[in-house]
């Protein structure tokens, strides 16, 4: 900011109190448009981080929606075979209908394939990083800032909780045994059973995480898709 001080010789206090007035006021309306340009800058930079968020965010929610949909076929497809084998095995079934219904069942093998999202943050960490996310109203910022802590958690318990249900090398052991026809049928419903809780455990976090996104979402943003 540049002044030009008053070259013309001040003869009263009368003319001195005008030209000390004027610069007063030159510099308020200097820092004051100032202050203008730069509110204004933060909050195009907020409304564009803003944009690229919410667009982030519905692009993970249908992601979710997407990989919702193959993991719950393959819980159905799992949760029938080991409802078969607990029926036949109840039934007491010989061993050879037992592995008919088996393979009827699994037609492409003993396998889990369950799936997880990529759920991406890079618009929200750009936004952290360039400093526009501390120019976001406190309210929006606050339902970001909980979506995307509930994507690192739903990820951070899902490599927890797998394990606790299902005993993966085994599993790997029991599909190449199935591939080859050499099973014992009650050991197959054990890893069945491991298999569709495990994917019956995926489903219902993908599931309550899509609904944690969609209330916490902003109240302009929510419902958008149904």
């Amino acid at each position: 900011m540049h002044l030009e001080l008053p070259k013309a010789r001040l003869h009263s206090l009368k003319d001195f109190a005008k030209h000390y007035l004027m610069i007063v006021l030159s510099i308020l309306t200097a820092l004051g448009l100032e202050a203008w340009i730069e509110h204004a800058h933060h909050k195009h930079a907020a409304e564009e981080a803003s944009m690229r968020i919410d667009a982030e965010i519905q692009q993970n929610l249908a992601e979710i929606q997407r990989v919702l949909a193959h993991d719950q076929a393959r819980m159905k497809a799992l949760a029938q075979l080991r409802d078969v084998l607990a029926a036949d095995i109840k039934a007491h079934a010989s061993d050879e209908t037992i592995r008919q219904h088996a393979h009827a069942n699994a037609p492409d093998g003993l396998y889990l394939d369950y799936r997880w999202p990529v759920l991406r943050r890079e618009a929200w960490d750009l936004a952290v990083a360039n400093q526009s996310a501390s120019w976001i109203d406190n309210e929006r910022l606050r339902a970001y800032s909980s979506i995307y802590a509930s994507q690192a958690a739903s990820l951070s318990n899902l490599a927890a909780d797998i394990p606790l249900v299902l005993n993966g090398p085994h599993a790997m052991d029991m599909g190449l045994d199935f591939d080859n026809d050499d099973y014992q049928p009650r050991e197959l419903l054990h890893v069945a059973s491991q298999m569709a809780g495990t994917v019956h455990e995926v489903v219902s976090m993908l599931d309550g995480l899509h609904h944690r996104i969609e209330a916490a979402m902003p109240a302009d943003k929510r419902h958008v898709h149904s």
